[in-house]
């Protein structure tokens, strides 16, 4: 690899962990939103998104046919956004939550386990040992609030959970190698996912909308950035970055999400909360020390 294609990589990954700072914020900003059940919030959060992308696409002089892909990345592309979102949803509403967020947050160990299987990468020592300290620290955080249990629904909450990490783990590998699709794309994929949401609303919640100033501008707020521009520069980031610094750092959504809730006050600090600072920290520069520590081991 050329420096040049080097430097185009790093910036490339900078750009992806972007979408990890807007995620971290999505728990906040869904405890401010009010009661909107969740797949009426996601039609709500995704349709902003999608809306808005349509319209910087066209101010930027760039043609809709952007979004004439074959069926097979509109598959992947709505499958991973929807998919997840549905099966994570799922989950919340089956298993305990703190349970089901922590299975639901193997996806970034799967993804740097899966990225060793891309033509052209490498799966090295430290990126699993970095992707495991990270694991260790978002189970401290999560594993904090309580226990698990199979009473119930349970069980099948767990699996859905299970089934999202996957997902979005897929989703994010086989994107990879869709480095043709152009990111505007997603757009497409953020309307797909908005209707799918909304029939999924239709059938299974009862319409209860945001109530006042400060619900609408937290649901407006998620649109933009954790269910809006996250997508996209997470979409440049897997597809032109290092894909396996992406999957380890993504352990710090689960850690800054925690943080920002124990800020506003929706939550106490606790040794568990100190120790996956530590872990995740640490955990993240092992994963990325060829892309941190290249330029002055040379």
């Amino acid at each position: 690899m050329s420096e040049q294609d080097g430097a185009a990589r790093r910036r490339a990954t900078f750009v992806g962990l972007s979408a990890v700072a807007m995620w971290s914020t999505l728990a906040l900003l869904t405890t401010v939103s009010g009661e909107t059940p969740p797949f009426l919030l996601n039609a709500l959060c995704f349709g902003l998104a999608g809306v808005l992308s349509l319209v910087m696409l066209l101010a930027r002089g760039r043609s809709l046919r952007v979004l004439a892909q074959p069926w097979k990345v509109w598959a992947l592309g709505v499958g991973g956004l929807f998919g997840y979102h549905f099966l994570y949803f799922t989950a919340l509403k089956s298993a305990p939550p703190v349970a089901a967020n922590l299975l639901n947050y193997l996806w970034p160990l799967l993804i740097v386990l899966l990225s060793g299987l891309l033509p052209g990468e490498r799966l090295k020592a430290h990126h699993v040992a970095g992707a495991a300290l990270g694991f260790a620290g978002a189970a401290a955080v999560v594993l904090s609030g309580g226990g698990v249990s199979l009473s119930g629904g349970a069980a099948a909450g767990y699996l859905a959970a299970l089934g999202a990490a996957f997902t979005w783990a897929v989703y994010s590998v086989l994107s990879r190698r869709l480095t043709m699709v152009p990111t505007d794309a997603v757009a497409g994929f953020c309307l797909g996912t908005a209707a799918l949401s909304l029939v999924c609303h239709l059938i299974f919640e009862r319409t209860v909308w945001p109530d006042g100033a400060g619900q609408w501008l937290a649901v407006a707020a998620m649109g933009l950035f954790p269910v809006g521009a996250a997508f996209f520069v997470w979409d440049h980031g897997v597809k032109r970055g290092d894909i396996q610094v992406l999957g380890a750092a993504a352990y710090a959504t689960p850690l800054l999400s925690t943080l920002l809730l124990l800020l506003a006050g929706k939550g106490r600090a606790t040794p568990a909360v100190a120790f996956a600072c530590v872990a995740v920290t640490a955990g993240a520069v092992l994963a990325a020390k060829d892309m941190l520590f290249k330029r002055k081991a040379a």
